[in-house]
């Protein structure tokens, strides 16, 4: 996809409102009701934006809010909101998976919260734990950036660590003030659509991952070459297989998401909040 592309489908996001994000929110499976919170929201059904790619996956509505958050009579910073993303299995082209992230910078979004449902690696966790990425493994041998327009063709695009040090030591320290318990750790992305079996689970456990799902790596990828400060929020809604004594359902995840939905939601409006 061009930037010419691109540009069209934030034109046509731009006249359907005037807020300019300051930050994106990205909802994975079953967190979708976090947009429930968007105070005046302006609601685009993303089937309706020029080129943006449709999500097909069971828990992902496919939409894109414009608003703020409003608590004691106080406005966030302006967000957009992605209900939903688009999965490599879905179109096998990664170029779509990076879509929203792209469109997110162009609408001038500097900052980016990417969430995910997640299969719990660590023995240590419990179904429902809400994790802060610490770093990622890509196991798919996918990088998006290799066809995506205008990137440099030598070996590296930019310096520094993809997870923004500053806004992870500020979310770990919110969590903490609201009372909510969190864990932090690697997670490990996989193509699927499958889910991963036991052998594969204990060899991601040897590598050193803590979690694993289909989603969110290149998304982070795009965003850190894009220059934006990237946290990374991973809700564990399943333990993966061989650790977990039944068999793995979508359903579990979006049951586990609807279980923890409130301190999910109050942990990234708390967030939000204090990156004011």
């Amino acid at each position: 996809m061009t930037t010419n592309t691109l540009q069209e489908s934030a034109s046509f996001c731009q006249s359907k409102s005037s807020i300019k994000p300051a930050l994106a929110v990205v909802l994975g499976s079953g967190l979708g009701d976090f947009a429930d919170l968007i105070k005046d929201p302006i609601v685009i059904p993303t089937s309706q934006i020029p080129h943006y790619p449709v999500s097909t996956v069971q828990g992902h509505a496919g939409k894109i809010i414009f608003g703020s958050l409003e608590w004691n009579g106080k406005r966030s910073i302006p967000l957009i909101v992605f209900q939903g993303r688009v999965h490599l299995y879905e179109s096998n082209d990664i170029q779509k998976v990076i879509y929203p992230i792209r469109l997110a910078s162009a609408l001038g979004a500097e900052k980016v919260i990417i969430t995910n449902a997640a299969g719990g690696i660590n023995r240590q966790f419990d179904s429902g734990t809400l994790m802060f990425i610490r770093d990622y493994i890509n196991l798919t041998g996918e990088n998006p950036l290799i066809g995506m327009d205008g990137v440099e063709k030598s070996a590296g695009t930019r310096k520094g660590l993809p997870m923004n040090p500053e806004l992870l030591i500020k979310a770990k320290s919110i969590a903490i003030q609201s009372g909510i318990e969190t864990k932090e750790g690697v997670y490990c992305w996989t193509k699927g659509p499958t889910y991963e079996t036991a052998a594969e689970i204990r060899m991601m456990a040897t590598m050193g991952a803590d979690a694993v799902g289909m989603s969110t790596v290149p998304e982070i990828i795009a965003a850190h070459h894009l220059g934006m400060k990237i946290l990374g929020i991973s809700c564990i809604t399943n333990m993966a297989t061989g650790i977990s004594p039944t068999k793995l359902s979508h359903d579990e995840v979006t049951e586990t998401a609807n279980r923890v939905k409130q301190d999910f939601t109050q942990l990234v409006s708390e967030i939000i909040f204090g990156l004011d």
